[in-house]
């Protein structure tokens, strides 16, 4: 019985606002019809807006010499690779950097194209505010990085769309090169010194073999021989002669064998520093792009914004509910004061 009651009472008060409804009709009507056209006419003031998109995948090479010339093939990095999620997200951090915010409002003059005054009040907050307003970075589903660029001149908005895209490769490349320069100084004076080192070690090699040590083993291994066999035959110059060479021999051959070994090790270093080197030159003066870019940006045929159907159609239902709700809150309003006459 409860819910019978329950559903007898919704009834009652859908039929009594259908009812409602009808009475009023015109009133209603008239509010509605006159709202959609102020509405209607409102629209047209506002300023049609063009969308232009570009779509771009990152990229995962951050290091050109890393994907390219990597001879010790120590490296996976892949030059074809797309990016993952954090690729993405950097992407997207960079986009929104104001080094972008920047070269795009200087490249196109955005200040006087949004007509604000430069020496107005809060003007670069205003700039901002546009600028976010009409442009926006997002990541997708698909790991990909959507700018989209919504301008009153539909050819504005693609060439803003394009320039944001190529100006991504700009500002990545020159925070990259920073570290990469970096990086080359360390290694570029780290192979001067060792050259210098190197070149030090062999004026003492040269110097010692003008003593005439060549080859510290077998020349050890003759003299020794040809000593012996003087002083089996008693031969005085000879053991002369050849005790003055041993003595050379036994003076700076430990010496010449030191640099020889060292030199072999330090020549080994540095063709591996010469190697980091080459690379270090190609990350810190080679520029790459960061991007795989889907969808270039174009001019728009037709506007996105404002849609007048969309405008018309809400202030009108809003319009109504709005006329119904006064309607009601006077019609209930009337009821309460009669209701109050007739106790009294």
């Amino acid at each position: 019985m409860p819910e019978n009651n329950s559903s007898q009472g919704f009834e009652f008060s859908s039929v009594k606002l259908i009812g409602f409804i009808v009475k009023w009709w015109k009133p209603i009507a008239i509010v509605t019809f006159a709202t959609a056209i102020v509405s209607a006419a409102a629209s047209f003031l506002i300023k049609d807006k063009f969308q232009s998109t570009v779509i771009m995948f990152p990229s995962t090479t951050h290091s050109i010499s890393k994907a390219l010339i990597d001879v010790q093939g120590a490296s996976k990095a892949d030059l074809l690779e797309f990016g993952m999620e954090e690729d993405a997200d950097q992407m997207v951090q960079i986009l929104n950097s104001d080094e972008i915010f920047q070269k795009i409002v200087g490249k196109f003059d955005l200040m006087k194209h949004y007509d604000l005054d430069p020496e107005g009040k809060l003007a670069q907050t205003k700039l901002r505010k546009e600028y976010e307003g009409n442009i926006s970075f997002k990541r997708t589903e698909y790991l990909s990085v959507r700018v989209d660029v919504m301008d009153t001149d539909p050819q504005m908005a693609a060439d803003i769309a394009n320039e944001i895209a190529a100006q991504l490769d700009t500002v990545k490349n020159r925070m990259q090169k920073e570290r990469a320069r970096e990086g080359l100084y360390i290694v570029q004076t780290e192979f001067n010194e060792q050259s210098a080192f190197i070149k030090s070690m062999e004026d003492s090699l040269k110097a010692i073999r003008m003593k005439g040590i060549n080859d510290y083993e077998s020349q050890a291994e003759v003299l020794n021989k040809e000593y012996a066999t003087a002083l089996a035959r008693g031969d005085q110059r000879a053991i002369k002669a050849l005790e003055e060479k041993l003595d050379i021999l036994s003076e700076y051959g430990g010496e010449y064998v030191a640099l020889k070994e060292g030199l072999e090790l330090y020549r080994e270093q540095l063709s591996l520093l010469k190697v980091k080197l080459k690379e270090a030159t190609v990350d810190a003066t080679q520029p790459i792009s960061h991007k795989f870019v889907v969808n270039h940006a174009y001019k728009a045929e037709k506007k996105t914004y404002p849609k007048r159907s969309l405008i018309v159609i809400f202030s009108s239902l809003a319009a109504f509910m709005l006329s119904l709700f006064v309607i009601i809150g006077i019609e209930n309003w009337r009821t309460y004061r009669a209701s109050l006459t007739e106790n009294k």
